[in-house]
């Protein structure tokens, strides 16, 4: 496989999580996209890592699954607690949680 049609593909998830963050108003869409995002991010370090022979990327990539993992544990907490209280997930009715 070829390192130019790995950077593709990464592109090509990066601009549809931006996609889905700029469009969306459901919260569980808008993090699905940012997750996107990110795998998107992971797969072209990994492929620059491969490409310069060098490990860095690679273990970078480590780090950013494991914050990512962090981010989607809360992240789905937060929007269950939201769920709860307002019926609702989409990001126009969020300006409620304001105290």
């Amino acid at each position: 496989m070829s390192p130019n049609f790995l950077l593709y593909i990464g592109a090509a998830l990066f601009s549809i999580g931006t996609f889905g963050v700029l469009s969306c108003r459901n919260t569980l869409i808008l993090l699905m996209s940012i997750e996107i995002m990110l795998t998107g991010v992971s797969l072209s370090l990994v492929t620059f890592s491969w490409i310069w022979a060098n490990s860095a990327g690679q273990i970078f990539v480590i780090f950013i699954m494991a914050v990512a993992a962090g981010e989607a544990a809360i992240g789905l907490a937060i929007i269950m607690a939201f769920y709860r209280l307002h019926k609702s997930v989409q990001t126009d009715k969020a300006e409620l949680m304001k105290g």
